[in-house]
């Protein structure tokens, strides 16, 4: 890809997506204050923060979903502003990116849906995309009776492992989750959380997840970033959330709800 603009790199560690200065307006209304982040290859990144906090505008933003009013994003070196039309392509088979309900589409069928980016940057043969889309099933742990399925005839659970299932089809570097265990039980939370952490392990994905479960924080990911008032208020691992003295912060992570996991974390750690 000399060509693109973009970095190939695959050095462990190395930053593939930066932010600086990100400002978002939502008319009158701030949502982003000139944030920096540094994105590096390998992380497993839990995104949390007060509802209205800028999360899921944050992740939108770095995807070209959401204007920016100011600032500068580069994913794999490139300013992603500047590329032509032909680098955008390049850039986007290197995420997948997982909505928060699935986003799959109704009229088609699993498999049709897992291939959908198949069809937009690659050209293949039915034959090979039909092979191909059976191999994202089985990553995602669904049997190959669920391809032929509709959105609508699959449990909860299934419907996040199909979409993810999408998300994988282009054999992306970094995949995007917004709120992957919500509407889950504890159960399938727990189950979907092990499948990211497998996913990440074998096939060396970095991830970006939006997440209010602390199940998933103290599982999956090995670094957390919390945000508020447009900006990044904490970032580290497990352990520096639970040590950090903001306000929103020990609420979180020392408040009743969480007593129960932490509790366990600590027994654990």
């Amino acid at each position: 890809m000399a060509d693109s603009g973009i970095s190939t790199s695959s050095v462990q560690g190395d930053v593939i997506i930066s932010v600086r200065g990100l400002v978002v307006n939502f008319g009158q209304k701030r949502i982003m204050d000139g944030l920096d982040l540094d994105i590096r290859r390998g992380d497993v990144m839990g995104f949390i923060g007060a509802s209205g906090s800028g999360k899921s505008v944050l992740m939108r933003s770095i995807l070209g979903l959401v204007h920016k009013s100011s600032g500068l994003i580069t994913a794999f070196g490139a300013d992603i502003d500047h590329l032509k039309a032909v680098e955008r392509r390049r850039l986007e088979r290197r995420w997948g990116v997982l909505f928060q309900q699935g986003a799959l589409f109704s009229s088609l069928t699993v498999l049709q849906n897992i291939q959908v980016p198949m069809r937009e940057y690659w050209h293949l043969s039915q034959k090979l995309m039909d092979e191909l889309a059976y191999s994202k099933l089985d990553l995602v742990g669904l049997k190959p009776d669920a391809g032929l399925k509709y959105p609508s005839e699959l449990s909860g659970g299934m419907i996040k492992r199909a979409a993810l299932a999408r998300a994988l089809a282009l054999d992306p570097e970094i995949v995007f989750l917004d709120e992957p265990t919500s509407g889950l039980d504890p159960i399938g939370a727990g189950e979907f959380d092990d499948l990211i952490a497998t996913l990440s392990r074998t096939l060396g994905l970095s991830v970006y997840m939006v997440t209010h479960d602390l199940g998933s924080l103290t599982t999956v990911c090995n670094r957390i970033t919390a945000l508020g008032n447009g900006r990044i208020i904490a970032d580290g691992d497990i352990d520096a959330m639970l040590r950090s003295d903001h306000p929103w912060l020990k609420t979180y992570f020392h408040g009743k709800r969480a007593e129960s996991v932490l509790g366990n974390w600590g027994k654990e750690g």
